[in-house]
């Protein structure tokens, strides 16, 4: 079965009109740059007190031209240094530019620099950055970080810029990400695809809606990873960078904010710096409720033909309490060796309340019955980090290695009540009360320990090596009973299992030039396992690979890049990537959740990972006020994981006795398809139009083709679908407008069109969120933000499935439109000193 469908748009005039303004008006600032003669200016920004590059530090380049007509104009072009500190911008011809560098925690440094009339590009030499000698009150920023970073190989979302997300936490993030969408569950796709989360590099065991956005530095979007980076990442990687301050002295950040439904956020970061010494603390806690509809249409069939019908509504009432606690230190031992070691704490506590509506009638739509259903439940979670970091750097520029060990342990559980009934037409009751009880309880454990080295071999030549080893435990407990008469039956739902999952890796890059042509290749071996035990029956399931010796080529990862630099600020990037993507234990534990007892969920034991060839070609064009990026990719995954679902069986209907399942009930399960190829088309477009305005708009286009089956039921499908992201944001920045100046205004919208399933489609979807900001007090100190999430209260998750058995339309909430304002302040004094002593009447202040 094929559904093709056509480009759709229902986001209102709104977001129309506000489209049509900002290309309209980007259009016209591009058009006045096309034409003029670039040079590219280049440099190395470094840390002046420990010789360390400096990464994300902002280089604006300003250059002042003789217009005829006009006088002076201006120009000016804001990058980004990257991890080795290295900068390079584009900007118009001329015989002088100003530049200026600004990085959190230093002094701001300005440099004058002469430029040849026949130079095509011109080192501007290091920039060494000194620690921020003056307080905070003192500090006036003048220059804003860009929304994005964009290159061929990563892109770097300053989390700062998104004030939509103040308040909110990591979920509420990544929904102004170009690229990024998140589902019903906060769960983050890429380009529809899963990626790999990573925190500071790191494999982590939180969930998105655990990490605060207030502790979120910045987040580096990968969308084809290279052999460096680990395999399972066959939808690209997000790497949540945290936040660490480099301010000598004592500095902080408190906030607190507030809000409806339920909403209540607070945090307080503290940094001291002094001589060799860093140390950071972090802590918060963060507040949410809400009520979510769902519905469920059902047409169940026979040959085609449909016999009854099934109507479902809920209301689902959700409680989240989180709170954290991260604190640490860096240690330098002399120019070359820096220690780190960091520790973070996260306790969670969720309720939910939930009641369903259920009507059910036969084939010419009579009501034969309804039923109730309530649920409550209340969970909790604790989770610890524990993370060790060595940084060893040599004489030699850029080389350095370095050897990190990583801890994540937590327990889990809770209880949960489910009550049944049906009724007659009338409202009669119908038969006995059904109930169900059940009670959790769980632990687990992750270590990785990861080492890397790079060493340039020349100026244009580099080789990289690395090994990992990643080990994920964990136990859990679930006993699930009827209730009858006082009387506790334990269900076949009951699940106590276990786990042991490993992954070793190494790896080797090896990068070099030719003339404009830049390449660089890549191997990764990995041998991964993973054992699952059902310990009350014994039963086992996991995977080995490569399995005793034998299917070699499924433990090889291979990786290419190819850069050509077609001119100035032009670059043209061909990759490819060779990755897996192993089953989660959920998708292979044959437990059975029941959570809705007409949509029941099911993992398969027998499911196999997927392996993904992705290919790439990008375009990255740069130019003095903005930046885009074209990228064309298809992906081919073998053995692609994907949902399956069908009327439940009768075997398994008598497996679930007295659980109050339907036999109309839908069970989902996992299988692989025989492979998905995804082939796709993304724009993304970042503009800056004056001082006060920039807007960040990008557009995926993707064509999906799944081949399936089941059984000898042909499951094979085929459809076109696209999504638009929008971010724009306005600052006035006037003194003479006393009431107006410093005030931000943020405007993020998305559009998702339909997306083909193995048996149905994912329906559209859409979203806007509004966020105003003003800076004030002394030195814009102080900040307020009023934000709304969902501004058409319209985010929902739909899905249509079809197949012979039954077709059915229905959508859930998880979130709904939120309220919230927040204050934050910033306070800091670098002459406070914490470990002050008195000897002989005086301060000893040595560092």
């Amino acid at each position: 079965m094929d559904f093709i469908y056509p480009l759709q748009f229902n986001m209102g005039k709104f977001l129309r009109i506000l489209v049509t303004l900002f290309i309209f008006s980007a259009t016209t600032s591009i058009a006045q740059e096309t034409g003029k003669d670039q040079v590219s200016v280049i440099g190395k920004v470094i840390d002046k007190t420990t010789g360390n590059p400096v990464e994300s530090a902002t280089i604006t380049v300003l250059i002042k031209q003789e217009q005829e007509g006009v006088g002076t104009e201006n120009f000016s072009r804001i990058s980004i240094s990257d991890r080795d500190g290295k900068f390079s911008v584009a900007v118009i011809r001329a015989t002088s530019a100003e530049i200026f560098i600004t990085a959190v925690g230093f002094e701001t440094l300005k440099k004058t620099l002469r430029i040849s009339a026949d130079a095509t590009e011109v080192n501007a030499g290091d920039f060494l950055l000194g620690t921020e000698a003056t307080n905070l009150a003192g500090v006036v920023v003048t220059a804003r970080k860009p929304l994005m970073q964009m290159g061929v190989d990563r892109r770097i979302f300053n989390a700062d810029a998104a004030i939509t997300s103040k308040g909110g936490n990591a979920a509420d993030l990544m929904k102004n990400i170009p690229s990024l969408s998140v589902d019903i569950n906060g769960n983050v796709q890429l380009r529809n695809s899963t990626p790999q989360i990573f925190v500071d590099g790191r494999p982590t065991i939180l969930t998105l809606e655990q990490i605060p956005a207030e502790d979120i530095e910045k987040v580096e979007v990968i969308t084809n990873p290279s052999a460096r980076y680990d395999a399972g990442s066959t939808g690209g990687i997000i790497n949540i960078i945290l936040k660490k301050n480099r301010k000598a002295g004592l500095n902080g950040v408190v906030s607190v904010g507030g809000g409806t439904p339920e909403l209540f956020n607070s945090n307080l970061s503290l940094n001291y710096r002094k001589g060799s010494v860093n140390l950071f603390a972090s802590g918060g806690y963060n507040r949410s409720g809400g009520i979510a509809e769902g519905e469920a249409k059902r047409q169940n069939k026979s040959d085609g033909i449909i016999t009854d019908y099934f109507d479902q509504e809920s209301e689902r009432e959700r409680q989240r309490k989180f709170k954290s606690l991260r604190f640490g230190m860096d240690y330098k031992f002399n120019d070359n060796n820096t220690i780190s070691i960091s520790q973070g704490f996260v306790d969670g506590r969720f309720n939910n309340i939930e009641d369903q509506n259920q009507r059910y009638l036969d084939q010419n739509k009579v009501l034969t019955q309804t039923g109730t259903r309530q649920s409550l439940e209340e969970n909790f979670f604790k989770r610890s980090n524990t993370q060790l970091n060595f940084r060893r750097t040599y004489e030699k520029a850029e080389k350095e290695w370095t050897a990190d060990i990583t801890y994540n342990s937590g327990n889990n559980g809770g209880e949960s009540s489910i009550l049944n009934q049906f009724y007659t037409p009338d409202g009669q009751l119908s038969g006995t009360q059904n109930r169900v009880e059940n009670y959790s309880t769980g632990n687990s454990q992750q270590f990785t320990i990861q080492t890397d080295y790079v060493n340039p071999l020349s100026e244009k030549s580099k080789l990289e090596l690395g090994a990992r080893s990643f080990h994920n435990y964990s136990k859990d407990k679930l006993d699930v009973f009827s209730v009858a008469n006082d009387e506790l039956t334990k269900l076949p739902l009951s699940n106590n299992y276990s786990f042991r999952q490993v992954i070793n890796a190494i790896y080797t890059n090896y990068s070099n030039q030719l003339g404009k042509l830049k390449y660089q290749g890549g191997l990764r071996l990995e041998q991964s396992s993973f054992t699952g035990k059902l310990l009350d029956s014994a039963k086992s399931f996991g995977y080995d690979y490569p399995s005793k010796g034998n299917d070699m080529w499924n433990a090889v990862f291979p990786s290419l890049f190819l850069t050509y630099e077609l001119k100035e600020g032009n670059d043209l990037q061909v990759n490819f990537s060779r990755r897996i993507r192993r089953p989660n234990f959920w998708q292979i534990n044959p437990y059975v959740d029941i959570s809705d007892p007409m949509n029941i969920r099911k993992g398969n034991p027998e499911l196999e990972p997927e392996f993904t060839n992705s290919f790439e070609l990008n375009y990255n064009r740069t130019y003095s006020t903005g930046n885009i990026l074209v990228s064309t990719y298809f992906r081919n995954n073998t053995r692609d994981i994907t949902n399956y679902s069908d009327t439940i069986s009768n075997a398994e209907l008598d497996k679930l006795n007295n659980a109050s399942i339907d036999p109309n009930a839908i069970l989902t399960t996992f299988i692989n398809a025989d492979r998905t190829n995804r082939t796709g088309l993304e724009i993304v477009w970042q503009q800056r139009v004056g001082n006060s305005f920039d807007f960040t708009p990008s557009f995926n286009a993707q064509y999906r083709d799944v081949k399936a089956s089941v059984g000898g039921l042909n499951l094979s499908n085929t459809g076109f679908n696209w999504d638009f992201e929008l971010m724009a944001n306005y600052k006035i920045n006037d003194p003479d407008k006393k009431l107006l100046n410093n005030f931000s205004f943020q405007v993020s919208g998305e559009y998702e069109s339909p997306r083909v399933t193995p048996q149905g489609r994912n329906k559209e979807q859409y979203v806007v969120d509004f966020a105003v900001r003003k800076d004030f007090l002394k030195n814009k100190a102080g900040t307020l933000t009023f934000n709304i999430n969902d501004v058409l209260n319209s985010r929902r998750f739909g899905n249509i499935t079809d197949t012979e058995n039954f077709y059915q339309d229905s959508y859930r909430r998880w979130s709904v439109r939120t309220f919230r304002l927040t204050f934050s302040y910033r306070f800091g004094n670098n002459d406070i000193e914490i470990f002050k002593r008195k000897q002989g009447g005086n301060d000893d202040n040595s560092g």
